[in-house]
């Protein structure tokens, strides 16, 4: 146990110290560099050669006390500054994903819903414009004409390159995670927030792994791009400061688009793979692959809306001993099996009353 913990503290405390404290000094010397150099002997390098000299006099670093408390304060501050960042990165990574933009404020909430109107309207128009293309080559090929397929494939970037479905949030990575969501509700009617987390606990290990490290890399090139905006703080004393923040800005907009792309595509993955094994746990359906039927039945049921499963209605279900299989006792699903069987027999037995 004791060995346990040391190896635990000394991962945190590499973390603690990549994460936060590195990040933080050196944006620490940056803002230190600026203050020293600013706009006017911006790579007057000299000058802040003299100041470092100069540095430990002028502060009375002299005995080795004052140099621990120098040094821990240094880290305490700059610890502070990676706190800062990662709270901007939270921020940031909401608004890229932008899942709840209608209950953003007003002023947001607007600016939201006027770039979803706009890319709607982009994307409907290289919508039309592939479609259009696609109806030439047919018609090429009725008349049996070969035509190039250069400017078909291009109008499919165009429109891909505003979102693969119709637009539905203000920004292109939302819609890449949504799209995920668009699919299932059209091919399953999988209501994808409702059946994502109870499908996390039955995903294996590694399925999850991946995920998870998917996500990690999408949140710490919001948490890269959080640092470019704090760098606009350096470039407002040091203009180099500016092509710093630009940078790192940029680097972690395209880190993080690469990030979300893969994050989407292991969350679909890893849904079609496994969504029926959740059915079949839940007593909802037994077949190998997930149908619409399903697909309804296992949103409404994990809703909280049990008598809306179709599998209780005498005319379209076999009974209960065939369609699924006996759940082990003391389950969650051995409990939802007896409701189910109960409300089935209510619905078969029971008969209006006639009046006298």
């Amino acid at each position: 146990m004791g060995s346990f913990l040391t190896e635990l503290g000394k991962q945190l405390a590499e973390r603690w110290l990549t994460l936060l404290v590195l990040p933080g000094a050196l944006y620490l010397s940056a803002l230190a560099t600026a203050q020293r150099l600013g706009h006017t002997h911006a790579l007057a390098i000299g000058r802040l050669t003299d100041q470092v000299n100069q540095w430990p006099g002028a502060h009375k670093v002299n005995t080795p006390a004052r140099l621990v408390v120098m040094l821990i304060a240094a880290l305490l501050i700059s610890a502070a500054a990676g706190l800062v960042a990662q709270a901007g990165g939270t921020v940031i990574e909401r608004l890229w994903l932008a899942a709840e933009w209608a209950s953003w404020p007003p002023p947001l909430r607007l600016l939201a819903a006027k770039r979803v109107s706009t890319r709607q309207d982009r994307w409907d128009q290289a919508s039309n414009e592939y479609k259009r293309q696609r109806e030439q080559l047919a018609r090429d090929r009725a008349r049996g004409s070969r035509r190039d397929r250069g400017a078909l494939a291009a109008a499919y970037r165009d429109r891909v390159r505003i979102s693969q479905e119709r637009p539905e949030r203000p920004t292109w990575m939302g819609d890449r995670l949504n799209v995920v969501a668009i699919r299932f509700d059209r091919e399953f009617q999988l209501d994808i927030p409702t059946v994502w987390p109870a499908l996390w606990l039955t995903l294996p290990d590694t399925d999850r792994s991946e995920i998870r490290t998917a996500h990690e890399s999408l949140a710490r090139a919001a948490t890269l791009t959080s640092w470019g905006l704090l760098y606009v703080v350096v470039g407002a004393l040091w203009w180099p400061g500016l092509l710093l923040a630009a940078a790192t800005c940029l680097t972690g907009w395209r880190r993080a688009r690469a990030a979300t792309d893969t994050y989407a595509q292991l969350a679909e993955a890893a849904i079609r793979l496994h969504v029926a094994n959740l059915a079949r746990q839940l007593g909802v359906d037994q077949a190998c692959h997930i149908t619409p039927q399903a697909g309804a039945n296992l949103t409404y049921l994990l809703q909280g809306k049990g008598h809306l499963v179709s599998i209780i209605t005498a005319e379209t279900s076999a009974p209960i001993s065939t369609h699924m299989r006996r759940p082990e006792e003391g389950s969650v699903a051995q409990v939802v099996h007896r409701k189910v069987a109960a409300l089935r027999r209510l619905r078969r037995y029971r008969r209006p009353q006639r009046r006298g």
